[in-house]
């Protein structure tokens, strides 16, 4: 096949109808418009770039359409080419949150468009969603919000700020009753609740199991609770070995009580390893920690 012909292929069938033949569905809860979730059993890809990119979620492989048809099937290049053309024209099933309309203007900036919503307040959509739909208490709410972590997002969702060293809001966490996803055109580092100079990380995988740890510890004055949003960006993994370096650090793996949650907890062992730091694994009873809090009431 011309090189052409192959380059056809790559831009008409997406990595999700090769997903969806092959028997995996959209885990719709921890998808988001960038980054769609498909499992089958114990098997976990994520689709990126438009549907164009792939990577496996509990391993390093990643790649294009023709490099997961590979990845699944084990076959070699020629037959891979077959298989995928046997898709062009197929179109594999839609998220529904994928038509929503963004509330945002493309022309304004991250930072600008994170200093124009306004704070939540005790009694606001946001409030209400926080504290009611996931028993955080108003202490740690309060707490997020003096530290600036928090902003009202649209229709009753809640924004959670990652920022940088210097503390600069790269992008947000977005989260709420009928909306999950991360700020367009913003950049993961790392949500951070607690004392600059704690010594104690707690690394979660989103800033609302970041509160909710917080929560049941009743906010230790020793720890400093991290999300990564859910992924492990190259300026995530910079940050926690950034932090980890301090004298007398212990990195504590506060990740899921699922398979990925324990692939992302050997990560940040081997960061604690690199960093000659202390390292702790500590698991939720629950799935995570916002369900975890919300079982204890």
């Amino acid at each position: 096949m011309e090189k052409r012909n192959i380059e056809e292929l790559r831009e008409r069938v997406p990595c999700a109808a090769v997903l969806e033949k092959a028997g995996f569905a959209i885990d719709l809860k921890e998808s988001t418009r960038k980054a769609v979730k498909y499992r089958r059993g114990d098997d976990i890809i994520i689709v990126i770039h438009d549907g164009k990119g792939w990577f496996d979620a509990l391993s390093d492989a990643k790649g294009d359409v023709f490099s997961l048809v590979e990845h699944l099937d084990d076959i070699g290049f020629t037959e891979v080419l077959r298989q995928v053309s046997y898709l062009v024209g197929f179109v594999p099933g839609e998220a529904v949150w994928t038509r929503q309309v963004r509330d945002r203007d493309p022309d304004i900036g991250v930072s600008e468009r994170w200093r124009a919503r306004r704070k939540p307040w005790r009694g606001s959509m946001t409030w209400r969603y926080l504290r009611d739909e996931r028993a955080l208490p108003e202490t740690v709410i309060r707490a997020a919000i003096q530290q600036d972590r928090l902003r009202e997002g649209p229709r009753g969702s809640m924004w959670a700020a990652h920022v940088d060293g210097g503390g600069l809001v790269t992008g947000w966490e977005e989260r709420g009753p009928e909306w999950r996803g991360f700020a367009s055109g913003g950049g993961k580092v790392l949500f951070r609740l607690g004392p600059i100079g704690a010594l104690r990380l707690c690394v979660t995988e989103a800033a609302i199991d970041a509160m909710s740890l917080a929560a049941i510890e009743e906010l230790r004055s020793d720890s400093l609770y991290l999300s990564t949003g859910g992924g492990w960006a190259p300026a995530t993994v910079a940050a926690i070995r950034g932090l980890a370096s301090h004298p007398g650090a212990l990195l504590v793996a506060a990740t899921d009580n699922n398979e990925q949650g324990e692939v992302f907890a050997g990560r940040t062992e081997a960061i604690a390893a690199a960093a000659t730091c202390a390292y702790e694994r500590l698991r939720p009873r629950a799935g995570d920690w916002n369900e975890e809090l919300c079982t204890r009431g």
